[in-house]
């Protein structure tokens, strides 16, 4: 993609045009012949399609979704054919989504694949320069031209009115017939009467879309009339929004950047449709606009940082038999990870290989991967990538990894020694820029400094896999074919008996950390604790039930009646109920075994700079420069049994957490606990996305994706308990009021079986905050009935935070449903992240789909633990009540000319539900109200929490690390 910019316009142009007109290419499958299909980018340049498909119009790949173009027969599906198959010239891949999928293409000649690829990189490369003001125009743009095309089904270029009557359907829209019919008539405006055209279906869509919560905002500052001026925008934007120093010349610069009407632009004012242009650009956004950059302070030691990290990074998919692919290496990096896994083997013609050893996953080449990660580890950022090296090779073989690390990574590779100061600090992430560090294993100082090879122990090698998911284990009796039925039924058994695999669901959305061997032991926390794995997911189920979920719950439910299996025939189904009864006395066998030992090469000992160790010794001071790595289910027991001991150790020393064995579907485990005791390295399966990803995605983006975020300051100094109910006595808490408001274009679920043509839903909003065991809890609003493209919900939902810095605020969009609950969308932000006032939460990969909030934060303090929620109009359930403290304020208010016209057009409450009084917000939280109001059911002593603010809704020193809530115009590059 480097040289893409240098190539002459006029051959980008032709290019573009080659490839609107299309190609007629052979698509590859696996195992069976290619499909010719014809392939073309669509008019707007944002996909694409292919034809014929049985898909229709969903036949496309969106440009933004392309994560890579790789020219040549690299991918795995070409990989299957023979060697003289395709010439090497015609052929490329193009790797998109979420999960990385390939598009596998032959084109007729070299001349057509190089327009492709040239073409497909050119895109990529625009989108990535694009400022996120220019991408979410772009994409709105693009939007409405696919949304016209679409629901143009005679394709004539005009929408009739059944036309757009079925796309409202789609849009969730439930307008009477008569009213759309109205607006209908007021867009159709030229000659061809009957008939929108793209223009007018643009009037018709804003007439629809005006929103009634921005218009009453509006309403609410420029004293009833229908514009803001300057004075009216800066008032709104210190007062609401918490900008300072707000000039008359930025208020202009605004109306000129988003007012479209041009006699408003003359007057400097901004109307409903800039005000509304300016509230959903980035600048209404409830991202920190400054969290883009890196913005923490990056001279610390290594461990006072979080380090993102991947565990089986060369992994596409489950741990058995999936592909293995040096892409992966390229995709994780990229995305901001910064220590990836290295698992090593002895391949043939003494070449060292990568991959999941007694498994049937594919092997790739260690020389490849190293020469992937040399070519993408900087490609975003210059902040140090650690290599987790897995070393299962022979000497002669470990010498071959030696060189090909010096040789491939230069310069790059750090081999210096920590300095021996009498800190004995590790280096920070700003002085290892451009680094890449090894770990793995390193022989001990007292082996003779001649000898090119000693003896390490190797039963404490991270990621050890388990005899019972082995299914190659130098028993060659079986072939190929039966080992893949072994795998294939314990995943098919993994995936019927679970089905959550990192997917939403109102009570379990994974599966959760794996008991400790023998007796579980009862956390000093009742309830809380246990809690601690799900982040309060499952607040109110047992423990036990819990635990039950776990992937050996899921395998050995139906073996414990068969006869014991023999050990060396691994592949037999030997699913056994490891962690149940059995599990005490395995663990026991397991370590009286005798002490297994490896060869390891000098040279490679010498390259590295980090020493693997196993379970981390609390008693001894240890050495800063060793890793203890160990399961999760290892690290959840020091959690359960050693809180304080296991998060003073990770005050100086690395330790990593990777899955256990038993995911052999690579689902994920819950990360929030071990980062809440301080666990630097949590890592991992990147290749599954869901919500563990999201939870990941959104502790990194805060500090601009660059892998590494500061641990909070007790994490790094000092003692302190993670799953104590007062974790931090004495230290004022946060009080986070956040009122869910409107939402906006929310779709149909993904997964709903009538897709499109589907009930229009029924949405409401949850919030969940995950953090500290006592911080954790979800709270929602009511359901609005038939309206996903505006519905108004108005409900404020009030949380207590004892360590807000280490906490996330997932908002979750659902559909009711007779029968349960639709997932919509989901979007998850780091609470140091956020920023107060008016903001729009959009929801993570889609298009418009957004939900209007206010968020205000105060401190609070008292004895005893601080309330969730106060009495208020919203008190619906009595152990986390909501408070509506806005529409408390103007109950004894005369209605105002926007409060009538919302309760003309707000959506009803759900059926069943009485109708409650609300008004909209029409200025900032009165924060007296939040310590006034009502006793709280769940209050534990007669003093209510005190809330300490300065006359705003939320104190300067309720913001994060990067702007204390005070946002100067000047620094916010996005609306400059």
């Amino acid at each position: 993609m480097e040289n893409i910019g240098a190539l002459p316009q006029k051959h980008m142009e032709k290019c573009m045009s080659s490839m609107q007109t299309g190609t007629q290419m052979v698509k590859l499958r696996g195992g069976s012949k290619g499909l010719v299909r014809f392939f073309y980018l669509d008019e707007h340049k944002s996909c694409i399609r292919w034809r014929p498909s049985r898909k229709n119009e969903k036949a496309k790949i969106s440009i933004d979704s392309i994560r890579e173009v790789c020219e040549g027969k690299q991918s795995e599906i070409f990989q299957r054919y023979s060697d003289g198959s395709f010439d090497p010239n015609c052929c490329f891949s193009i790797y998109y989504g979420e999960h990385m999928e390939s598009l596998d293409l032959v084109s007729g000649t070299g001349e057509e694949a190089r327009t492709w690829i040239t073409g497909l990189k050119y895109l990529m490369a625009g989108i990535s320069d694009e400022d996120s003001l220019a991408k979410r125009q772009r994409t709105r743009d693009q939007w409405l031209k696919q949304t016209f095309a679409e629901a143009d089904k005679n394709g004539d270029g005009c929408l009739s009115i059944s036309e757009v009557l079925q796309l409202l359907h789609k849009l969730n829209v439930n307008l009477p017939r008569q009213k759309v019919k109205q607006m209908f008539k007021e867009a159709d405006t030229d000659d061809n009467q009957g008939t929108l055209g793209f223009e007018e279906f643009c009037s018709f869509y804003k007439m629809m879309s005006t929103r009634r919560d921005l218009y009453l905002l509006m309403l609410t500052y420029s004293n009833h009339k229908d514009h803001l001026d300057t004075d009216d925008l800066k008032r709104f934007l210190e007062t609401e929004q918490k900008m300072t120093n707000v000039s008359k010349e930025h208020c202009l610069e605004i109306v000129a950047k988003f007012e479209p009407c041009p006699e408003n632009q003359t007057s400097g004012v901004l109307g409903i449709d800039g005000f509304t242009n300016y509230m959903r650009s980035p600048a209404g956004d409830i991202f920190n606009p400054e969290h883009y950059e890196v913005n923490q302070d990056m001279t610390q030691p290594l461990s006072d940082y979080f380090i993102a990290s991947s565990h089986n990074t060369y992994l596409m998919g489950d741990q058995l038999m999936s592909q293995s692919r040096v892409d992966m290496y390229a995709w994780v990096l990229q995305a901001g990870c910064r220590c990836v896994e290295v698992d090593c083997w002895d391949g043939q013609d003494g070449e060292p290989i990568v991959h999941h050893g007694y498994t049937l996953t594919s092997k790739i080449l260690f020389k490849d991967v190293i020469e992937t990660i040399n070519k993408y580890a900087f490609a975003k950022n210059q902040y140090p990538v650690i290599l987790s090296i897995e070393n299962h090779c022979s000497v002669p073989q470990q010498k071959k990894m030696a060189q090909y690390l010096t040789e491939v990574l230069g310069d790059k590779l750090d081999v210096s020694s920590i300095p021996a100061d009498p800190s004995g600090l590790l280096p920070s992430p700003e002085a290892l820029k451009g680094k890449i560090l090894i770990k793995g294993k390193k022989l001990p100082s007292n082996i003779d400094e001649n000898a090119e090879e000693g003896d390490v122990s190797d039963e404490d090698s991270a990621d050890e896999m388990e005899d019972d998911c082995k299914l190659l284990n130098g028993d060659t009796s079986m072939n190929r074919k039966q080992a893949e039925n072994v795998a294939k039924k314990k995943l098919d058994n993994l995936m019927k008996e679970s089905k959550i695999r990192d997917r939403e669901d109102p009570d379990s959305f994974t599966i959760t950390a794996l008991p400790p061997s023998g007796k579980h032991d009862k956390s000093p926390l009742k309830g809380k604790a246990e809690d601690s794995t799900d982040t309060g997911d499952e607040a109110n189920i047992g423990g036990n039930k819990r635990l039950a979920r776990t992937f050996m719950g899921s395998f050995s439910k139906r073996k414990k009646k068969t006869s014991k299996v023999k050990k060396s025939s691994s592949f037999e189904d030997t699913d056994t109920d490891q962690e149940s009864s059995s599990g005490a006395s395995k663990a026991q066998a397991h370590h009286s075994r005798k002490k297994k030992t490896m060869k390891l090469s000098r040279a490679l000992s010498d390259l590295v700079y980090m020493k693997s160790v196993g379970m981390p010794d609390f008693e001894s001071q240890g050495v800063t420069w060793q890793v203890s790595s160990m399961s999760e289910t290892k690290a959840h027991q020091l959690i359960q049994q050693k809180p304080v001991p296991f998060m003073r150790f990770n005050q100086r020393q690395l330790s990593r957490v990777y899955p256990s064995p038993y995911r052999v579907d690579s689902s994920n485990f819950n990360p929030q606990p071990f980062w809440n005791a301080g666990c630097h390295l949590v890592a991992l399966n990147y290749q599954s996305e869901g919500r563990v990803l999201q939870l990941n995605r959104a502790k990194f983006y805060c500090n601009g994706n660059c892998g590494y975020i500061q641990k909070p300051g007790c994490l790094c100094e000092g003692s302190f308990n993670p799953v104590a109910e007062d974790p931090l006595p004495g230290r004022l808490k946060k009080q986070l009021i956040l009122k869910v408001i409107s939402g906006q274009q929310l779709p149909k679920p993904k997964d709903s079986m009538l897709g499109d043509r589907g009930e229009i839903i029924d949405p409401f909003v949850e919030v969940e905050i995950i953090g500290l065991p006592v911080d954790c809890c979800k709270e929602q609003t009511r359901v609005v009935d038939d309206n996903g493209f505006n519905p108004m919900w108005e409900e404020t939902l009030v949380f207590t935070l004892h360590m807000p810095e280490n906490a996330l605020i997932r908002f979750l969009v659902w559909d009711h449903d007779p029968i349960g609950q639709d997932f919509i969308g989901q979007r998850t932000i780091a609470f140091n992240s956020m920023i107060p006032g008016y903001r729009h939460v959009y929801l993570e990969g889609m298009e418009e789909a957004s939900i209007f909030v206010h968020v205000a934060v105060n401190d609070i303090t008292s004895k005893a633990r601080a309330v969730s929620g106060i009495k208020g109009l919203f008190h619906r359930n009595p152990k986390q009540a909501s408070l509506d403290s806005h529409a408390a304020a103007l109950l004894n208010r005369k209605s105002t000319f926007g409060a009538h016209l919302l309760r003309r057009t707000a959506s009803a409450p759900t059926k069943g539900q009485p109708k409650v009084k609300r008004g909209f917000p029409e200025i900032s939280i009165d924060t007296k109200d939040c310590s006034s109001d009502g006793a709280s059911e769940e209050r534990e002593s007669e003093e209510g929490p005190l809330v300490h603010h300065n006359g705003d809704t939320a104190s300067a020193k309720s913001w994060g690390q990067g702007t204390n809530g005070q946002l100067h115009p000047d620094d916010r590059k996005v609306q400059n």
